[in-house]
């Protein structure tokens, strides 16, 4: 996993959207045990508590769960991760929207213009 963090927002936010990113995207496969809290910490350069608080925000959400003695896993409800995945979608997708229309592109320029790019990616 890369871990990128930055000083604009809190830490265990960005650590639970790159564990999303990862979980979403197939790189932690559904049911896959994750590394210990220690070794995830490590790798990302941060307190162990905090990493500790990013993985219990992602077990609230249902992205992952514990077992006692064995550790952390991905959930194994493949329509949770394509929930997930489709809710980070969706965001991108409101953030490319937003940075047309502030371009004065309208939504069928947009459309248009999207239409043109994947006949171009496919040719």
């Amino acid at each position: 996993m890369q871990w990128k963090l930055s000083d604009d927002r809190p830490i265990y936010v960005q650590l639970m959207e790159t564990i999303t990113a990862a979980i979403a995207s197939g790189t932690l496969a559904a049911g896959s045990r994750l590394p210990s809290v220690r070794e995830m910490a490590a790798q990302a350069g941060v307190n162990p508590n905090t990493m500790q608080r990013a993985l219990a925000e992602l077990e609230r959400d249902g992205l992952l769960y514990s077992q006692r003695t064995a550790g952390r896993f991905v959930t194994d409800q493949s329509d949770r991760i394509t929930q997930k995945r489709k809710e980070l979608a969706m965001q991108q997708i409101r953030i490319f929207l937003s940075s047309m229309k502030e371009m004065g592109y309208t939504s069928e320029q947009t459309l248009n213009l999207i239409q043109q790019a994947v006949k171009e990616e496919h040719s």
